[in-house]
């Protein structure tokens, strides 16, 4: 009865592994086949554009983001600096750089969510067609914002443009792979969804709703992610975001170490919450109506950082490799070798098909090294979830980094 019970306990883990990682694999070779995608065109209407830039003590880098912003805009549009609980010199630096600030001081209720809803409400005296969100550490493509607000309007859906992380001069290994699960998160990932005709999750910057949507909804949170959760309410609402590689914005990965590990774990605690939370919420919209797109966010969801996932894999065929040795039924050992197989050819598609050029295939050998460093900050996440929002140190944007080139 043991054997059967442990066999039957190891098959259920197995099913339980087996629906992330299919679903990656899936959207990773979806990802490498060539569909065309939206382009932006000069013929089409062009929308009234009011960017707006939430901004706690960004003096270090705003006046590099405004400088890359404004000449992407008619003469007509707006860039908008929430300047929140701010005690250093971003307030003079944004408008000495050509942009419109707010200045909000609400000690209780910081975070990036309420800088934004608090943009908002100023710009219902007279809206425009479209607004882009854009962090205060990112640079821009020339002409993101224009192809990702046209996009919005031609479709009247939310718009994610590709975000990609940068990483800093002479990278660390940890630093490269880092990037490359950024990467595989936020561009491939997201791409094989667009080409199943799936929607995307936000990534929190480089995003595009047309006002006749955004109007109605109250970002006026403290939730670490709250890019994540205003996706998922948008599309559960029927305005599923749609993601387009088309445009690009690019922030900076932390040199200090510090700032990393704190980076990493509200980004990644974030991801498990909502991951916990409105994975169910999602399937259950999905149900009634039928609602497939619903279904294919929520499977996107139930995919953990990737990290994690090979955690839980190597965690799970370690204990199965243990039970048959024991004689329990070797079936699941099996199946969770497949996947593990099925594992290393998404991470291998994805490298191959977007970051080969980025990260030396040398780099991947430091993988090990880089789940051994976020274990951690996975037990953390069972012991003392991160909840409150915390901001990242700020460093001066750097252009001249070796790879700024390869991905712009």
């Amino acid at each position: 009865m043991i054997t059967i019970w442990v066999g039957f306990t190891l098959g259920l883990i197995a099913f339980c592994l087996a629906i992330p990682i299919m679903v990656l694999f899936v959207e990773c070779l979806a990802a490498g086949f060539n569909f065309p995608g939206f382009t932006s065109n000069d013929d089409l209407p062009e929308p009234t554009i009011s960017v707006l830039i939430p901004a706690h003590n960004e003096g270090l880098v705003i006046a590099e983001t405004l400088g890359n912003i404004l000449p992407q805009l008619k003469p007509e549009d707006e860039v908008i600096v929430i300047a929140d609980n701010c005690t250093d010199e971003t307030v003079a630096i944004a408008t000495e750089n050509g942009a419109q600030v707010l200045e909000r001081q609400d000690p209780d209720n910081r975070g990036k969510g309420y800088a934004l809803d608090y943009g908002l409400h100023h710009l219902a005296q007279n809206p425009p067609e479209v607004v882009v969100m854009i962090d205060a550490d990112c640079l821009v493509e020339p002409g993101a914002i224009a192809t990702i607000a046209q996009q919005a309007l031609l479709t009247a859906k939310p718009v994610q443009a590709l975000y990609l992380m940068e990483t800093p001069p002479n990278p660390s290994v940890k630093n490269s792979i880092s990037a490359l699960a950024f990467l595989v998160k936020n561009w491939v990932r997201p791409q094989g969804l667009a080409k199943l005709g799936g929607p995307c999750l936000l990534t929190g910057t480089g995003m595009a709703f047309p006002w006749s949507i955004i109007q109605s909804i109250s970002l006026a949170s403290s939730n670490i992610v709250e890019d994540m959760q205003l996706g998922v309410d948008l599309a559960i609402a029927g305005y599923s975001p749609q993601f387009t590689a088309k445009a690009k914005v690019i922030g900076y990965l932390p040199q200090d170490e510090t700032a990393t590990t704190s980076q990493r774990t509200r980004w990644e605690h974030g991801h498990l919450q909502t991951l916990k939370t409105q994975g169910p919420r999602l399937l259950k919209a999905s149900l009634s109506p039928r609602r497939f797109e619903l279904l294919q966010m929520a499977l996107d969801l139930c995919v953990p950082p990737l990290s994690l996932l090979v955690i839980l894999w190597v965690g799970a065929a370690a204990i199965s490799l243990l039970a048959s040795s024991l004689g329990v039924s070797a079936i699941p050992t099996i199946i969770i070798a497949l996947e593990g197989l099925l594992l290393i050819a998404a991470i291998g598609m994805a490298w191959a098909n977007f970051g080969r050029s980025l990260i030396p295939l040398k780099t991947l050998l430091g993988i090990p090294l880089y789940i051994l460093w976020k274990i951690p900050l996975y037990l953390t996440y069972f012991i003392k979830p991160q909840k409150e929002w915390v901001r990242t140190q700020r460093e001066p944007l750097d252009k001249s980094s070796p790879n700024s080139d390869k991905i712009l």
